[in-house]
């Protein structure tokens, strides 16, 4: 009987391990990655697509694209002052390569052009009035369109008017080459908005090298965050400065990666254009000129004071010969532009300003 017994627990012993051996093969699982790569030959192809004649230029024949797709062909004949050929063609890299230009050459009669005769308008640009130049980046699967513009002057003298029939060979040649780390993202004209807070002196030559100060003619420093829209940047001054709403920011033409223009930003709330009988609500943007005082006409300056009264009102301004200073009382928000391209909004407390030098940052008033 005991052996009986033990035979017997022998036997559930190997039906357990046989059990639990069957579980484990139920749950287990296979799994398998199948698949395939091809690598392709990378191309390049930069070339000349869709011709586009301006309305508006004279009759002539409709340039050319030669069958290798590198050279426009174009022939026009001017013949009264003021009449113009304008075209548009597409740069397109159809290639996998990101290319990007290497060499810009513009001739007139097979020599370089550096002035043109007195009686002539010749331009080859991007389509925005943007030059073409040295590493400017054509990625592969997009386009550039570029303008060609050759005109008959209108406003001229009569001595600037030939005496006799003018033959002018117009040559541009743009060359692409594969794009390295030189490479301009985007070389066309963009506007940004900083509220770069600095600390410190203003108006030195030591400011060219602070990296809180946008100048005009310069890149934007790396330090300096852009933003969109006049609301982000505001948004960016309010968070600097200890959660203060401010209603002005600083405004940036780029092209190039070099700032062409700069301005001061500021807003007329519904609230105070209804406290402020005169005063328009709107944003409204006053140009920074540099060493305007050189000019005798002073357009900046003329611009922005007019820009100042729209806003705020004659009631709500002070004027002069070298300045235009207009204010909201109720808010203690100033805006000042001077005729030699100085311009700043500020609220007595900070102000975001560009000086006569180009150089814009919001400081803080420690007068």
């Amino acid at each position: 009987m005991k052996e009986r017994k033990r035979k017997l627990n022998y036997l559930l012993v190997i039906i357990l391990l046989l059990l639990v051996s069957i579980g484990y093969a139920v749950l287990s699982t296979n799994l398998n990655i199948l698949g395939s790569s091809q690598i392709s030959a990378p191309t390049w192809d930069i070339h000349w697509e869709n011709v586009q004649v301006k309305t508006g230029s004279v009759s002539a024949s409709t340039p050319t694209i030669d069958t290798n797709k590198t050279t426009v062909n174009y022939s026009v004949t001017l013949t009264i002052p003021g009449e113009y050929y304008e075209f548009t063609v597409d740069a397109v890299n159809a290639g996998t390569i990101d290319g990007m230009v290497s060499v810009v050459s513009n001739k007139l009669n097979n020599v370089e052009i550096t002035t043109l005769p007195n009686y002539l308008e010749y331009s080859v640009t991007y389509e925005d009035g943007i030059d073409i130049a040295p590493n400017h980046l054509l990625a592969s699967n997009s386009s550039e369109k570029y303008k060609v513009h050759v005109g008959y002057k209108k406003d001229i003298s009569v001595s600037d008017i030939p005496s006799t029939a003018q033959t002018l060979n117009l040559t541009f040649s743009v060359t692409y080459v594969q794009s390295d780390s030189n490479a301009i993202i985007n070389p066309h004209l963009q506007t940004v908005y900083t509220a770069n807070v600095h600390y410190g002196s203003w108006g030195t030559a030591d400011d060219e090298t602070n990296t809180s100060i946008v100048w005009i003619g310069k890149s934007i420093p790396n330090g300096i965050m852009t933003y969109q829209t006049p609301e982000l940047a505001m948004a960016a001054l309010k968070e600097a400065i200890g959660g203060v709403d401010r209603p002005f920011f600083l405004k940036h033409s780029v092209s190039n990666n070099t700032v062409t223009d700069s301005y001061v930003g500021f807003v007329i709330t519904p609230e105070m254009a209804l406290a402020n009988p005169g005063m328009t609500a709107g944003t409204y943007t006053l140009k920074g000129g540099v060493n305007e005082r050189v000019s005798s006409n002073k357009p900046i300056y003329v611009a922005n004071k007019q820009v100042l009264l729209s806003a705020f009102g004659s009631t709500h301004c002070n004027e002069s010969d070298s300045y235009c200073n207009c204010f909201d009382s109720d808010h203690s928000i100033s805006i000042y532009a001077a005729s030699d391209g100085n311009v700043y909004a500020d609220d007595f407390y900070w102000f975001c300003l560009i000086n006569q030098n180009g150089g814009s940052a919001c400081v803080e008033n420690t007068n």
